[in-house]
């Protein structure tokens, strides 16, 4: 028996050019709890290096806004898939900060992100409805699940899921925390298929945890003498790490058991680039909970290490370089299965399980 399934049609992304390594940080003047760090600054970008396998980020260039990297992915995106831009039912825009223009931190957010892409896309359909999704890194894998219940509904046929931020205008410079935020975008079509087989989006897996909602915060700058009144994003680091490590593998876990499948069908797991050592220690515990012990090579294909960490853009950027050809030794294989899995403020973590 045919049924609607929601499934890749075109990827595409937007990776900045400006490369950040760690010698970028080597005349900041890092704070904790208000107190001036004693260390040098060597010191303080190796080891964060160490911790988070983070060698480099992109930042956009100056006069950019995330529409309009948000808009390049966009018009990569449709290119991929095809498709006459017109012929778009929805435009779903996660994202967390708005438009931020540099040295500015302050967020602007109206209109939505997705109605200015949508506007810079010139696309003229007043059918084609364009939304913001505000939720932490997990953004993007919940406009995936939003989309496969458009489709699935009847109500669209065409949804295109953007996840683009800019995190390089909202962060503290005094916080070393900062190191790990980059800026990018990803935009990914998925389209109604009729299918006897189970095929593109099969299962789900949100949660909610309010209650850690202070692991991922807004807040002053560390640096005691700034009075500006910015504020910027913060993170309780070890105690968001143990949070991730003990939750994300259980939403995984129940979203590939709804799927109805094991988990060695799983060929490829497209993890939140959020930290290098997390995301390995997550999916060690994932396979853990199925009684085993190792975790296959070429399961996880990683950019954080080039990368950095850009939120709600991390995987679909991941998926649209993998489908592409553009990370080595990974493949979007037709009938493989795989897993998008995020984690981020709110606290939220999801789960969707794929075929490709």
């Amino acid at each position: 028996m045919n049924k609607t399934y929601s499934v890749i049609t075109g990827t595409g992304s937007y990776i900045p050019e400006n490369i950040i390594s760690g010698d970028h940080f080597m005349e900041s003047s890092f704070f904790d709890k208000g107190i001036k760090l004693d260390k040098e600054n060597t010191e303080i970008i190796n080891k964060f290096s160490e911790i988070t396998e983070i060698v480099e980020r992109r930042y956009a260039d100056p006069h950019l806004l995330n529409s309009n990297i948000a808009t390049v992915a966009a018009k990569r995106a449709i290119a991929a898939a095809g498709i006459d831009k017109e012929s778009l039912d929805q435009i779903i825009f996660a994202h967390n900060f708005g438009d931020v223009k540099l040295a500015s931190n302050r967020m602007d957010m109206l209109p939505a992100l997705a109605a200015k892409v949508k506007l810079e896309l010139q696309i003229e359909n007043p059918d084609c409805v364009a939304y913001d999704l505000i939720f932490g890194c997990p953004g993007w894998v919940q406009g995936v699940i939003q989309a496969d219940y458009l489709i699935r509904s009847g109500d669209a046929k065409k949804v295109m899921v953007i996840g683009s931020e800019m995190l390089s205008r909202i962060i503290d410079p005094h916080d070393r925390d900062s190191m790990i935020f980059s800026d990018g975008s990803g935009a990914v079509i998925f389209e109604a298929r009729s299918s006897d087989e189970p095929l593109g989006v099969i299962a789900h897996k949100s949660q909610t945890f309010a209650n850690y909602a202070s692991l991922l915060t807004m807040g002053c700058s560390n640096n005691p003498d700034e009075k500006n009144g910015n504020t910027y994003l913060k993170m309780n680091g070890r105690k968001l790490y143990e949070f991730a490590v003990i939750n994300v593998p259980q939403v995984v876990k129940i979203a590939i058991d709804k799927a109805g499948i094991g988990l060695s069908a799983i060929k490829t797991v497209f993890i939140h680039q959020a930290n290098g050592k997390m995301d390995n220690a997550i999916m060690k515990r994932l396979f853990k909970l199925y009684g085993l012990d190792e975790v296959p090579e070429n399961l996880v294909p990683m950019t954080i290490s080039w990368l950095g960490n850009s939120s709600v853009a991390t995987i679909p950027t991941l998926i649209d370089l993998v489908v592409n050809g553009k990370v080595e030794g990974y493949q979007a294989r037709a009938g493989e299965y795989a897993v998008f899995a995020s984690v981020g403020a709110g606290m939220h973590i999801n789960a969707v399980v794929y075929r490709f």
